[in-house]
Parts: C-alpha cells; sequence; structure tokens
C-alpha cells in the first residue's frame, strides 16, 4: 500500500463497511479490478476526518456504515468494459432503472477520473446504533437515477430528514457533498487533490 493510505477500519475503530465493489453486489454484478479484499481505504487525513464524523453521529444516535474509499484508477477501466456491453437486466431495476447503462458517465454517476482514486472520498450511510439497521434513505448504494440526488423529491419525510442527518455531519466535519448521490462525500482539504493512483487493494 502507498504510504500515507490505511486500512480506514484501523483507523477509525468499531466503523462498519462492506466494500461493495469487492462483492458481487454492485452495479456491474462482479468486483471491480483492483479490489482484491474487502476492505476500505483512504488516506490517514480522511481517516481523522471519518473519525470525527463518527462521534458526531453517534451523538445523534447513528453509526457509520462505509461502502466505498479509495478507488483504484484501473477499476475505471471496469466500469466502462462493463457500460459497452449489451443490456442483460441483471442490475438494471436495482441500480439503473431509468437510465441505458452507455449513460452512467455523461450523467456524472461514474467518471473516467474518480475523486475516490485520489484516496479521499468516501461512499457511506448511517445505521442506527441502538438496533443495527440501515437508516432509510430510499434507494441503495449506486442507484443511478434522480431520486439518488439531493433535494429529491419523491422521498419520505423520514427519509429526507435521515439524508440531511448524513450531509450535515459529513459537512460538520470537513466533507463536501456531490449534489447527485446522497452517500459521496469528498474531503474538503484532501492532501493528494491532482494524483489518481491505481495500486490495488490487497
Amino acid at each position: 500500500m502507498k504510504e500515507d493510505f490505511v486500512f480506514v477500519d484501523e483507523f477509525v475503530p468499531g466503523i462498519r463497511w462492506d466494500a461493495k465493489y469487492a462483492t458481487w453486489d454492485n452495479v456491474t454484478g462482479k468486483p471491480l479490478d483492483g479490489y482484491q479484499a474487502n476492505r476500505i481505504v483512504g488516506t490517514k487525513a480522511l481517516c481523522a476526518a471519518l473519525e470525527r464524523a463518527q462521534e458526531k453521529a453517534a451523538s445523534c444516535g447513528f453509526g457509520l456504515l462505509l461502502w466505498d474509499g479509495y478507488r483504484p484508477q484501473r477499476a475505471a477501466g471496469s466500469f466502462l468494459r462493463w457500460s459497452e456491453q449489451s443490456e442483460d437486466g441483471r442490475t438494471k431495476l436495482r441500480h439503473y432503472p431509468n437510465i441505458d447503462r452507455a449513460e452512467i458517465f455523461e450523467k456524472g454517476y461514474v467518471a473516467t477520473r474518480s475523486g475516490h482514486s485520489r484516496g479521499s472520498s468516501v461512499d457511506l450511510t448511517l445505521y442506527h446504533l441502538a438496533t443495527g439497521e440501515l437508516a432509510a434513505m430510499h434507494g441503495d448504494h449506486d442507484l443511478m437515477d434522480s431520486i439518488s440526488h439531493h433535494g429529491a423529491t419523491g422521498i419520505s419525510p423520514v427519509e429526507a430528514r435521515n439524508r440531511q442527518s448524513l450531509c450535515s455531519i459529513m459537512e460538520a466535519c470537513g466533507f463536501s457533498s456531490y449534489d447527485r448521490e446522497w452517500w459521496h462525500y469528498t474531503l474538503n482539504h484532501e492532501p493528494y487533490p491532482d494524483t489518481y493512483f491505481d495500486f490495488p487493494i490487497t
């Protein structure tokens, strides 16, 4: 692993994770290139900010569940190859019900050069500390649809409140949101703003 990059769970004790792109449970329906272990990696600066976010979330009765952190640049190739394949319908209903898979780049849901590859972006959600159940947010990770945008209409008041809670927690701890994905946040003062890394997660 590159210097200054670490496994997040080792620096933020008690944080939960499920590295979706190391599994078959993602929009492409299989693990992406570069994800050889179900672990979340990030810069030490990201971890410090996530530790603050975890403490703030706990004060509101929530914990953090991470879905992605550092993403090897080669994973963009996996997305591109998948987007060029003919539709088989396996993940469409759950992840991109209202667009064609070829549109995921132009609609802004996936980037050929992702901020994740700089090591200071994270995909995450909240769960209730009392029960361990995920907070209702409307839609799962990688739901590439307008319903996933911040300020989306058509979601319940509870879901809107939970999304706002996540946003408030993350912004208070030094992150910026992404308007098309309620789960995606980037560290404001990231240490490698112009570097896209490609080492695998092992």
